[in-house]
């Protein structure tokens, strides 16, 4: 490799080669040298080639300079492979005045991970002139100083290092003193004069000399110091060091003002001429100065400063020791300081690269970090061992030179844990351990690998009837434990068919919410329920979904009214009904049956009778709608009847329907021609015989009309009874118990018994025995063996014993055509299990005549 090594010799450049030599070291260990003071940019090797790398393969595989210092020096080009200066390298700022100064750096390549060492060899030139740190120097020499004495001088310094450091010194001519020699080829060290000619004061009491320092550059530089002489008178004894070198070892831990060494030097003169004071030597360094104190009247020296042995491991101290004397002549005694190692330094992490991001799908033995651990100590101190925890699912793996790398070993999954700080705890050996730990954050990027999930298993929602389209029925929601985009979830509706219809059709949601929204109105009676299967897709790649179903359940609303199914209306919407004039109370006239398409409460009906011509003839059953009669017919009764029946649903608010039903009271009995009818409405003539025949019938009528009142009169007269009847004859219990005989919860109205109370015939009816001859019985199945003719007593269905009712005027009864059961028959059933004959109507048996059955009779028998 060649490079340029600019010079100011002569002003032109000068071209030097130097060789780069490379060796292998596990993975690999580069080794270059280059002169200091090159320019940015300068060539330095191809570090593709030298590593044995495709220029491809650089930006590929990551290949990047890792410095051990804090400065980038160096950097490699990844389009050309060439390792070049980054950084203007003054080799005296990075490595002193050491001899050997080398800069490690260390290439890192991925895919497969590998690591090498690049040492660079910074070479010295000649960049720094010698200097001395005085530029004058003041001497006072006695007289008497023996010839060979040798004076110390101040050292010159030379910022190079090697052969461009301090090399020779030499002084100006003169007749007094020479240069003591110095090797060849090593350090010139401290100079010394040697004195070779007797001073003599009065002839020269001051003169001058120039020291030069000359470096071993090329060309070589210098540094001048002026000496300055002065002869005086002296003492003729010096004082004397009793040792030559004083040797001290001490811990680098050793306290301030603690005493190291004591230096004595010895004077044989007397009183001030044998006093011997001490200090440093004038070439003394300022870092001596600063670390130790020397005691000028014991010659003590003891620690002012903090001691290090990673920093100055021996310390060579020149003591200047004279006398008190006029003219004292100097001595210099040698101390030599050595500072032992004590493990008061913890490790260092350097992390090299690392990478703060990982995905949660990484392949194990992934490289997340690679370090270097470095101890200042010596020896064992600095052999470190490093552990990362095993909790965690990372390990270290051991390079080499205390490089370690920190790779993935087990799952790692970011829903568990989305963040890791591994911390790495690094020991050394020495005694007692220190530690030092390095948290390592390292950030785990989420992979799309959960699928979002519905927070229920399935969702019911309920809408009310007759809604508004765009209305809300409800919401569904989803989680995803992924992370960002990977938990952005969507929601669809999955386009199942309804009643042969998209479901999409009857519901809409929001995309991003889940909010349901109805499209349509519905309608319960048509639509009680669906299903709406429900998409929930993550905006991952690739995307994972969930599907979940909804339950949408219709609410009925009262929306329909009652619809009268029975009796269907013939004309209009009213119907016909007939019951016959002799119907009994609780006799049933028909049932109105409604249906309602709504559900629940809003589908309970009720009937109720809402108007009618007469409310003292019928009520109806409030849960069945049944209408029955609540009292028998009388005259006055029309015979056609306006029933209003209204249907009300249970529902908010209630709907209603009504029918109207006409019910006409018809005759129930058979053969008769006469030309009026039961209530006295006329009818048609058929012919001209029915006309005498009417006339005839009601003659005859008039006639025993008159004979029944006589007899009536006459048998009030008689026993002061009256026989007179009228509408009070009917018992009220009869009629109630008819009503309790037809249904529950009959509606009666109030007015019910004062109105049928104030019904009275007009017409007084006697019973004449002579009449006996004139009826006849027609009586229904065996009730007619039961009823003594003549008697009109009352026969015990069991025994046959006669039971003679209180009235002791027998009647007979020849009434209806209409086959009954018993109970409406017209026997009434005595309390003592007898029957009496219908003709007479009590609650004790005590039966009186019933007015419109003697007409009956009366026609009958005609």
């Amino acid at each position: 490799m060649a490079f340029l090594w600019k010079s100011r010799v002569s002003q032109w450049p000068v071209l030097c080669l130097i060789l780069v030599y490379r060796t292998d070291f596990i993975f690999g260990n580069i080794r270059y040298s280059i002169p200091e003071e090159l320019g940015l940019g300068t060539f330095v090797g191809n570090l593709a080639e030298d590593l044995g790398l495709e220029i491809k393969q650089l930006s590929e595989r990551r290949l990047r300079i890792a410095s051990e210092n804090k400065e980038q020096y160096l950097t490699v080009n990844l389009e050309t492979g060439i390792l070049h200066i980054k950084e203007k390298i003054d080799r005296e700022k990075l490595c002193e005045q050491d001899h050997s100064c080398v800069l490690m750096l260390q290439a890192v390549i991925e895919n497969p991970l590998q690591i090498y060492r690049i040492e660079v060899d910074i070479l010295d030139i000649n960049d720094n002139a010698p200097f001395f740190q005085r530029q004058e120097v003041n001497l006072e020499i006695s007289e008497l100083t023996p010839l060979g004495t040798a004076f110390p001088l101040q050292r010159a310094f030379d910022a190079d290092a090697g052969t461009n450091s301090v090399r020779s010194y030499q002084l100006s001519p003169n007749q007094y003193f020479t240069l003591k020699s110095q090797p060849d080829g090593g350090d010139a060290g401290i100079p010394e004069m040697i004195l070779q000619r007797h001073l003599d004061r009065e002839q020269e009491p001051n003169f001058g000399i120039t020291l030069t320092a000359f470096d071993g550059g090329n060309p070589k530089k210098f540094g001048t110091t002026h000496i300055k002489f002065t002869v005086v008178d002296a003492n003729d004894n010096v004082p004397v060091c009793e040792q030559n070198i004083y040797q001290v070892t001490l811990a680098e831990n050793t306290a301030k003002d603690t005493v190291i060494v004591k230096v004595t030097a010895v004077d044989v003169d007397e009183g001030l001429n044998g006093e011997v004071i001490y200090s440093f030597s004038e070439h003394t360094p300022h870092k001596i100065r600063e670390t130790f104190r020397l005691d000028a009247t014991t010659g003590e020296i003891s620690v002012n400063g903090l001691l290090d042995f990673e920093e100055v491991d021996r310390y060579q101290i020149s003591v200047q020791a004279k006398d008190r004397g006029a003219h004292s002549v100097a001595v210099y005694c040698n101390v030599l300081v050595i500072v032992t190692d004590i493990n008061d330094n913890a490790p260092e992490v350097i992390l090299t690269t690392t990478s703060s991001t990982i995905s949660e799908n990484v392949s194990p033995d992934t490289v997340v970090a690679v370090l270097r651990v470095v101890d200042k100590d010596s020896k064992n101190a600095a052999e470190v061992s490093c552990r990362s925890p095993r909790t965690l699912p990372f390990k270290l793996i051991t390079s080499f030179n205390n490089y370690y790398t920190l790779v993935t070993h087990g799952d790692i999954d970011r829903e568990d844990v989305p963040e890791y700080n591994i911390t790495i705890v690094c020991t050394d050996h020495g005694s007692p351990p220190l530690s030092v730990k390095e948290t390592i954050q390292v950030q785990v990027s989420d992979v799309n690998d959960n699928a979002p999930h519905f927070t229920q298993p399935s969702f019911s929602m309920h809408v009310t009837e007759n809604n508004v389209v765009g209305a809300s029925i409800g919401s569904v929601s989803a989680f995803d434990p992924d992370f960002a985009q990977n938990a952005e979830l969507s929601y669809w509706i999955l386009d199942n068919l309804i009643n042969g219809f998209p479901a999409s059709t009857f519901v809409s949601i929001n995309a991003i919410n889940g909010m349901m929204s109805a499209r349509q109105s519905f309608d319960f009676e048509h639509l009680t329920n669906f299903e709406v299967h429900v998409k929930v897709t993550d905006a991952g790649s690739p995307p994972l979904s969930s599907n979940v179903t909804v339950n949408v359940i219709v609410i009925d609303e009262n929306d329909n009214a009652p619809v009268i199914v029975s009796p269907l209306p013939i004309k209009g919407s009213r119907t016909e009904e007939t019951v016959p004039i002799s119907a009994e109370p609780g006799y049933l006239v028909t049932k109105v049956t409604a249906k309602d398409a709504d559900s629940g409460v809003n589908a309970q009906l009720s009937y109720e009778l809402h108007r009618s011509s007469d409310e003292s003839l019928f009520t109806i059953a409030q849960e069945t709608g049944e209408i029955w009669t609540i009292r028998h017919f009388t005259r006055k009764d029309s015979n056609r009847i306006k029933l209003v029946i209204l249907v009300r649903d249970n529902g908010t608010p209630p709907l209603s329907s009504s029918v109207t039903i006409y019910v006409s009271v018809q005759d129930d009995g058979k053969g008769k021609e006469s030309s009026t009818g039961i209530l006295g409405n006329p009818v048609p003539w058929k012919s001209g015989i029915k006309f005498y025949l009417m006339i005839l019938f009601g003659a005859t009528s008039f006639v025993l009309l008159l004979t029944i009142a006589f007899l009536g009169i006459m048998l009030h007269s008689r026993r002061n009874i009256s026989c007179c009847w009228n509408t009070t004859c009917f018992s009220e219990k009869n009629s109630h118990q008819g009503i309790q005989k037809a249904s529950i919860n009959l509606q009666v109205p109030p007015n019910y018994t004062q109105a049928y109370e104030n019904e009275r015939f007009s017409q007084q009816f006697l019973y004449d025995p002579a009449l006996n001859e004139l009826m006849f019985l027609k009586l229904h199945d065996s009730a007619a063996s039961m009823i003594r003719h003549k008697t009109g007593t009352c026969a015990n269905a069991k025994d046959g014993k006669a039971s003679i009712s209180t009235n002791k005027h027998p009647v007979h009864e020849a009434y209806s055509s209409r086959p009954r059961d018993l109970e409406q028959s017209s026997f009434e059933r005595c309390s003592s299990g007898q029957y009496g004959m219908g003709l007479y109507t009590s609650d004790k048996c005590e039966v009186e005549p019933d007015p419109r059955r003697l007409v009956e009779i009366h026609s009958r028998a005609l």
